[in-house]
Formats: structure tokens, C-alpha cells, sequence
């Protein structure tokens, strides 16, 4: 059987709806099956909130007097940018204040205009004929503004990678505080309540699409930057990065409950924004997405030590073992959490279903499905470590002095990479073995360097230059994943290269 939006709306009207949040949804599919919670359930509610970079407001304050044509405004020291009009300006969540930094941003900013907040508003101009005034200092509140439009180019991502870290030391990240030596992982997605899983397809999300976007009736204008429908998937959900939103609400009706800033330890700023979109029980395969489970989900774990947008996966896992509080990674037990409250989602989940329970909140249909379309990385004429790295000529840590002085020779190499069951333990170069003579020592475990400075093949030249100069080392290893020799790059490697392919 199928219904239509039409149909549901009839019965929202008349009180008849049965509406179910996505985890109430499984419940019921487990206990009276797909073809009969088709038949039986009009609406199932999703919700996500998370940190949304890609968020910003467009704010109008009105004419001055004289008037002011805002060259460059600023709320509570945030720059926003004004190349729109007169006195529009959008202000961006990640802009940060000019004398608080990382501490304060655009996402506070907007956050404290919804809290009904008194803000400072700090604009110059050149002046014209016709906006004669250069300077205004003001103070205002979200009531004072023409109009406040929450508007985000790029939200509710359909799922994300996990994070992890590799290296030695510690990292931080739009993903969190990131440990060493794969310390913790941590994840972003509400998962089975999750709205883009929720529809893995997008049978019923579009353009004009009605949702609970920050504690408002909002809507999809479009589909977000980065909007990707070529990610490979598992159980009909995206593995990676896939679908995302790009979504308005007004911002004077927003509730603050569900739009708050946030701060990312030396990383910067974000905005959290809630969002919940309805999904119409149009026939059974809908009813069948909408019941997915959180141990059909599956997301990879990719490490962030390397500092590529290709960043290799580590694993691949589902939402239960990373909302069990820990996996293993390499025979280590590590720590998982989330970074998008669980309890917050379910909040608006269930708002949203009450809303459509009570006759408030109508379903609409998609004016316009979204386009398949993959995401583009920006050309740049980077060079990677894979273009440049040598064949490496490793020994194993109770090869003699000699052995690798005559390998060393005989290949015309400086460089020697110990290896024990094939991963890297330490590094030998020319000038160890030539100490060595004069110690006495004669195997390579005694003389080389334990901790050896490394490359990832995707790291770029640029980053592999710095390395070298702040160690003051003339060659690295490039090592994969679990630690095995791929290569070895060289000074003269890595300057050649630079230089060479500068223009």
C-alpha cells in the first residue's frame, strides 16, 4: 500500500496520525513487522544536534541617522561580512572575535542574539553622498533587527567519520581533543535518529522540505555544500560524508535551548544547531529505512594525525560498538564518545512529534528532489610524499655494523630503517655507524634512533619540509598505517621538488 503527504496531513488534522520517533519506530516494526507499521504509521520523527560550522545568520539593522552605508561591521568585536547592501550583513559561526579569539566567535554571537542578549554593533564606512555617516557604535537586541535569518549553507550531514590519532602526540581537532597513540575516538552523528538516515535516499527530503530547525519551523532551501551522493553504502546508508542540507528559520523565533555556541580547544569556533525533519510513511520501504538501528549504521574511523583531506581509514565500525563506550583498535581497548548529545536529539525528536500530534506542525512535499552530484577537493598542485619517496633498504635490529656498512656502500644510501616484524623500530644513518666503530658496539639495536621522526605517503612536500628543518634531519621514513616502511624521503628529495615545481 502507499499513502501520499496529502493524505497524512488529513489525518494530522483530525488527530487521527499516528506519529513515532525513529527509535520508537524500531520498536514497533520488531513487535508488528514493515507491512503493518506501513499501514499504521503516518509520520516518524528524527533529530540531530550537532556542531555546524558551515551556519551563519543574515541580520538587517535598519538606517541610521544620518545613514551609513557599513563598509565593516562588528558584533561584540566578530567581524561579519557586508558586501551585500547598505546595512545587511551575514555573520559567519566560525568568525572569530578580534580580542577574545578562539574563546568567542560568530556562533556566540548568534547564540546571545536568540537569549535576547544585548549585542555591540561597531561599523566604518568611506562615506558617500548619499550615506554620509563613517562611523556608528551601537548596542542592540535581536528585537531591534528588520529581519534575523538563520541561514546555513552546509547542515545536518547524512553520516560522518569517526576520529582517531595515530601519532605521538596529542591533536586538536573539529573532532575534539584527539590522544596519542590512539587514546580515544570520537564520533558526530545521532545515528538511528538521525534525519538523512533516517531517508537514506531522500524519497521524502527536498527542496521546500518543512523541518524543526532550531527550535523553529525552518526549511530546506537546497542541498548543502559539500552534498555528495557517491559515498559507497552499507545496509542503504552512506558509509562517509554523503547528503547535507542547506537550511533557514527565523532566527527571532529560534529557541535557545536548541542553538548554542561552542568552543573547539585551539581549533576555534562552531555553532550547535538543532534540527528535526518528519518523515511521511509513504509505503513499506520507507517504513523499513525509518527502522534502521543503530548496529546497521556504519561509519569508518579515519586518523587524523595526517594532515590530508584522504586521511586513512583505521577501521570501519558500527554505532552500537561506539555507543558501547569503547572498541578496539590494533588489540587496544580505546575510549569512544560522542560529540553530538544524544539526549538533546531525542529532546527534539520528540518535540517534533507532539508538534505534528497536536495539528502544529503539517508536512509539506518536496517542491524539487536534490541532484546526484559528488564532492570536488580544490586543485592546488600539491606534491605528496608518494611522488617523491625512494625505495627503502631496511635490516632488522640484530643486523651487525658491518652488514649495514657495506649495504650502505655497496647502494650509495645514508639511511637505514630498522625494521622488527615488519614495522618500523628505529633508523641507522652513515654517521651512527661510523660513532659505532669507535664504541665498540655492533648491532644495529644498539646505536639507532628509537624515535623516529616520520611521513604519512599523503602528507604533502610542504609539510614534510617543516618537519625536516624542525628536527634538523636530512631523511624520514614513510610509514603506513600499522607502522610498516613504504619509503624514505630525503632533503634533497623534498627541496628539489619545491623548487622545482614552483612557478
Amino acid at each position: 500500500m502507499t499513502k501520499t503527504v496529502a493524505e497524512i496531513n488529513k489525518r494530522i488534522k483530525s488527530g487521527d496520525a499516528l506519529v513515532l520517533t525513529a527509535e520508537e519506530m524500531i520498536d514497533y516494526v520488531d513487535k508488528h513487522g514493515v507491512k503493518k507499521a506501513a499501514k499504521d504509521v503516518d509520520v516518524v520523527t528524527t533529530g540531530t544536534f550537532g556542531a555546524m560550522c558551515s551556519s551563519g545568520a543574515l541580520l538587517n539593522f535598519g538606517h541610521s541617522e544620518p545613514p551609513i552605508k557599513m563598509q565593516k561591521v562588528w558584533l561584540n568585536d566578530v567581524e561579519a561580512y557586508t558586501g551585500l547592501a547598505a546595512v545587511d550583513a551575514y555573520i559567519g559561526a566560525s568568525e572569530l572575535s578580534q580580542t577574545e579569539g578562539f574563546e568567542y566567535g560568530g556562533a556566540h554571537v548568534i547564540e546571545d542574539l536568540v537569549k535576547g542578549e544585548e549585542i555591540e554593533v561597531r561599523a566604518t564606512s568611506y562615506g558617500t553622498d548619499c550615506y554620509p555617516r563613517k562611523k556608528l557604535n551601537t548596542k542592540i537586541t535581536i528585537d531591534d533587527l528588520n529581519q534575523a535569518i538563520l541561514l546555513n549553507p552546509r547542515n545536518a550531514y547524512q553520516n560522518y567519520a569517526a576520529a582517531t590519532n595515530s601519532s605521538e602526540k596529542t591533536i586538536y581537532t573539529y573532532m575534539g581533543k584527539l590522544a596519542p597513540n590512539y587514546g580515544n575516538v570520537t564520533y558526530t552523528t545521532a545515528s538511528q535518529l538521525s534525519p538523512l538516515i533516517n531517508d537514506p535516499y531522500l524519497e521524502t527530503i527536498g527542496f521546500g522540505t518543512k523541518i524543526f530547525l532550531a527550535g523553529a519551523e525552518g526549511y530546506v532551501i537546497g542541498e548543502g555544500t559539500q552534498f555528495n551522493t557517491t559515498v559507497p553504502r552499507k545496509n542503504g546508508v552512506p558509509t562517509g560524508s554523503a547528503a547535507t542540507l542547506a537550511v533557514k528559520c527565523d532566527l527571532k523565533k529560534a529557541d535557545p535551548r536548541f542553538i548554542k555556541g561552542g568552543t573547539f580547544e585551539r581549533y576555534g569556533v562552531s555553532l550547535y544547531v538543532g534540527i528535526g525533519v518528519p518523515i511521511p510513511i509513504l509505503n513499506e520501504k520507507i517504513a523499513k529505512q525509518t527502522a534502521i538501528r543503530d548496529s546497521e549504521i556504519w561509519t569508518k574511523i579515519l586518523d587524523y594525525s595526517v594532515p590530508s583531506r584522504s586521511r586513512p581509514a583505521v577501521k570501519e565500525v558500527n554505532y552500537e560498538q561506539l555507543r558501547s563506550g569503547s572498541i578496539e583498535i590494533n588489540g587496544k581497548e580505546v575510549r569512544t564518545s560522542s560529540m553530538a548529545p544524544l539526549k538533546t536529539a531525542r529532546e527534539i525528536a520528540d518535540i517534533l512529534k507532539k508538534k505534528i500530534q497536536k495539528g502544529e506542525f503539517l508536512l509539506t512535499e518536496p517542491l524539487e528532489r536534490f541532484p546526484e552530484t559528488s564532492f570536488k577537493p580544490l586543485k592546488h598542485g600539491e606534491k605528496y610524499a608518494q611522488d617523491v619517496m625512494r625505495k627503502a633498504i631496511s635490516l632488522g635490529p640484530d643486523a651487525s655494523i658491518e652488514e649495514a656498512a657495506r649495504l650502505m656502500s655497496k647502494k650509495g644510501i645514508d639511511h637505514i630503517p630498522v625494521v622488527d616484524k615488519d614495522k618500523l623500530t628505529g633508523i641507522v644513518t652513515s654517521w651512527d655507524i661510523a660513532k659505532a666503530v669507535c664504541s665498540g658496539k655492533n648491532r644495529l639495536k644498539d646505536i639507532a634512533t628509537k624515535n623516529v621522526v616520520t611521513a604519512k605517503s599523503n602528507e604533502t612536500l610542504e609539510l614534510i619540509a617543516e618537519r625536516l628543518q624542525r628536527n634538523r634531519i636530512s631523511a624520514l621514513p614513510v610509514v603506513g598505517l600499522k607502522g610498516e616502511v613504504l619509503g624514505i624521503i630525503k632533503a634533497e628529495d623534498v627541496s628539489g621538488s619545491i623548487v622545482g615545481g614552483a612557478k
